[in-house]
């Protein structure tokens, strides 16, 4: 009788102690994440006690903390990136804004005809630049809603790109840039939009222009089930380009060169492939900056 009595007493006072023990680590607990609520910290929650139970909440509330922070810090990025961008986008607009300004009253107030039609002319290229980078912007706002759909139909990829290539041979010419090619010359049919894809080529080759120099070479290959396209143009500095930023909005390897060029380009090449399923990726190597993009068949 005594025996079962103390077992009873001493099986009691066991429970009362794991009972106090796990109620003080659940406070504990409590207190460290409201702590962690309060200020911005790496700390994450650890049981003292081996309770299966209390580990597994612990382990699952510190990957919810993993996550919140990662989310957080996003964000943050995110945010800082908007104002970067506003404060790039700003500047780039008003800068056109600024020299057509003071050739409208050049233009204004010339007497030489000459000078007049040069004002002109200056204008003129200072309104496209404008146009250019506000239906970049357009475009580019325009792929981040993910309602909108590109109308697909068979297409000719091969006639759709060299369409696109034709129209910046004056440009390549004029800047001494070498165009190499190595094109199929079967007919390609995928399910794609002519327009977009006259639009990727076209940000390709003005991403060329605008960082390239000397030699560009352009490849148009096919296997089993895929239609591979690259570019590849040699560049003076491959160490100012990071290959992780490239598709990013408004990114530029070297801002002071690019006064005309809003950084959206290669983001807005991307988000065409992918909107008619392709995909595009970039990489430097040996001097060579180069962009494959693929599409399935």
């Amino acid at each position: 009788m005594w025996i079962w009595a103390i077992s009873a007493t001493a099986l009691c006072v066991a429970i009362s102690g794991i009972f106090i023990a796990y109620r003080r680590q659940v406070k504990k607990t409590c207190r460290h994440l409201a702590f962690m609520k309060e200020n911005k910290t790496n700390m994450r929650l650890r049981v003292e006690l081996p309770f299966s139970e209390l580990n597994e909440l612990s382990d699952n509330i510190n990957e919810l903390l993993d996550s919140s922070d990662n989310i957080r810090m996003t964000a943050e990025r995110n945010e800082r990136n908007l104002k970067d961008a506003i404060t790039n986008i700003s500047h780039d607009i008003r800068t056109p804004l600024t020299s057509l300004d003071g050739f409208f009253h050049l233009l204004k107030n010339s007497d030489s005809e000459e000078e007049r039609v040069q004002c002109t002319e200056i204008i003129q290229n200072r309104i496209d630049n404008l146009k250019y980078m506000l239906e970049e912007l357009f475009t580019y706002t325009k792929l981040q809603n993910e309602d909108y759909k590109i109308q697909l139909e068979s297409i000719d990829f091969n006639q759709c790109v060299c369409s696109a290539i034709v129209g910046f041979y004056n440009e390549f010419q004029e800047k001494g840039i070498e165009v190499h090619t190595d094109f199929t010359e079967d007919e390609i049919i995928v399910n794609g939009n002519a327009e977009a894809v006259q639009r990727i080529i076209g940000n390709l080759l003005k991403n060329v222009l605008d960082h390239g120099s000397r030699e560009v070479e352009m490849t148009l290959k096919t296997n089993s089930d895929k239609v591979i396209f690259t570019c590849s143009n040699k560049v003076d500095n491959p160490d100012s380009i990071d290959i992780s930023q490239v598709f990013s909005r408004f990114y530029k390897s070297d801002p002071a060169r690019t006064h005309s060029s809003t950084g959206l380009g290669l983001a807005i090449a991307k988000g065409l492939a992918k909107r008619m399923n392709g995909d595009m990726n970039a990489t430097v190597q040996d001097g060579w900056f180069t962009i494959e993009m693929r599409f399935g068949k």
